[in-house]
C-alpha cells in the first residue's frame, strides 16, 4: 500500500518517526514532491483566503500526492507536549482537506498530549491496524519509529539542517561542498515549515551561506534548554512551537557567536505577530541586531534579498566598530 505524506508543515519535524512506523508495516510511503510554484498555484486555487501561506502550501502538497498513493496520511494534531497546543489550523487541517475533490481516502487519527501519551500510543494503534491486527507488529514499529525520530532530533541539536539529517537517518549521504570561514553567524528563528522549505523561505538558508554567514535555528537548540529559557517569560505561552522559538531566541541572545537575528514569519499567522514582537523586544534591549521578515504569496524575492543585504551590511559594520 502506498501511503502519502505531504512534504509541508510538520513534515519536518516528524517525517522519520511516520516513515519508519509505516515501512515497519509493511506500507510504501510516497513524499509529494519539493515546493514549487505550481503546488503553491494548485494549493492557492483551493485554499480558503484566511489561511496561511503554509497551510496554502499544504493544499497543494496533498494534491500533487492524488495521483501517486492509495492513501494519505493526514493526522488531526491537536497537541505534542503537555498542556501546550499546536497551531488552531493543523486542528481544521483534516476538515479543510477533505472537501477537495478526487482525494484518496485520508488516514485521520486525533493526536492530542495535552493530558498524557496515551492517546498517541491509541492513535498508534488505531492507524497500525490498517495494515495488520498483529498488536505486537505495532508496537515494534512504534518503538523502532521512536528511535528514529530520537536519532532525527539529535542530529538537529548537533547543528544540521533537516535535509542533512534525514540523508543520515535513512543512510544516505548529502554531497556538501565545504564553505569558507563565515564572517558571520545569524540567528534564523521561525517556523520549520517556513525556515526549511527552500520555496516558502527562497532559500534563504543556501543564499546566507553563499553570502559566507553561518545559520543557526531553534532545532539546533535541545529541547531542554528551549524550554529552560522560555520560562523565563512572566507566563507560559501554550503555543509548542512559539515556546520553542522563544527559548532558542533568549539562549542566543547571550551567545557571543551570534552577531544577529533574523525572524521569518508568516503573513496572517496570529502566534507569529506575538512571538515576534517579544524576540524584537529582547533583542533590542540586548543590543542585537534584528530583522523581521514576513512572507506570503505576493511576497517578492527582490525586496526580500535587498532587506537581507542591507541588514548583513549593517552586522558586519557593527561587529567591526565594536572590534576595533
Amino acid at each position: 500500500m502506498r501511503i502519502g505524506i505531504p512534504r509541508s508543515l510538520l513534515y519536518y519535524y516528524y517525517y522519520p518517526l511516520w516513515r519508519v512506523f509505516f515501512e515497519e508495516l509493511g506500507a510504501q510511503v510516497v513524499l509529494s514532491s519539493p515546493s514549487t510554484k505550481g503546488i503553491l498555484a494548485a494549493g492557492l486555487k483551493h485554499a480558503v483566503d484566511e489561511v496561511c501561506l503554509p497551510v496554502k502550501m499544504f493544499y497543494g502538497h496533498v494534491l500533487d500526492l492524488v495521483a501517486k498513493v492509495d492513501m494519505i496520511f493526514l493526522p488531526r494534531i491537536v497537541s505534542v507536549e503537555k498542556r501546550e497546543y499546536i497551531c488552531p489550523k493543523f486542528l481544521g487541517l483534516p476538515d479543510m482537506i477533505r472537501c477537495l475533490k478526487g482525494l484518496p481516502p485520508l488516514i485521520e487519527v486525533d493526536i492530542n498530549l495535552y493530558k498524557n501519551n496515551r492517546d498517541f500510543y491509541r492513535a498508534v494503534k488505531n492507524i497500525g491496524s490498517i495494515f495488520t491486527r498483529n498488536n505486537l507488529a505495532i508496537v515494534r514499529a512504534c518503538f523502532k519509529a521512536l528511535q528514529a525520530q530520537k536519532k532525527y532530533f539529535r542530529l538537529l541539536n548537533m547543528g544540521l539542517m533537516p535535509a542533512e539529517a534525514l540523508a543520515l537517518v535513512e543512510g544516505r549521504t548529502e554531497d556538501k561542498s565545504q564553505r569558507k570561514k563565515e564572517r558571520l553567524n545569524i540567528a534564523l528563528l521561525g517556523h520549520p515549515y517556513n525556515v526549511y522549505d527552500p520555496y516558502i523561505s527562497m532559500d534563504i538558508i543556501d543564499r546566507l551561506h553563499k553570502m559566507d554567514v553561518g545559520v543557526t535555528t531553534a532545532e539546533h537548540v535541545p529541547e531542554r534548554i528551549t524550554r529552560s529559557y522560555a520560562s523565563r517569560l512572566p507566563k507560559k505561552l501554550f503555543w509548542t512551537l512559539g515556546n520553542r522559538m522563544i527559548g532558542a531566541a533568549f539562549h542566543y541572545l547571550e551567545q557571543p557567536g551570534i552577531s544577529g537575528m533574523v525572524h521569518l514569519a508568516a503573513f496572517g499567522c496570529g502566534p507569529d505577530s506575538m512571538t515576534g514582537g517579544i524576540i524584537e523586544r529582547y533583542a533590542h534591549s540586548a543590543g542585537i541586531p534584528f530583522l523581521s521578515l514576513t512572507l506570503d504569496e505576493h511576497t517578492g524575492e527582490a525586496g526580500i534579498m535587498t532587506r537581507l543585504e542591507a541588514f548583513l551590511d549593517m552586522v558586519q559594520w557593527r561587529k567591526a566598530a565594536f572590534s576595533s
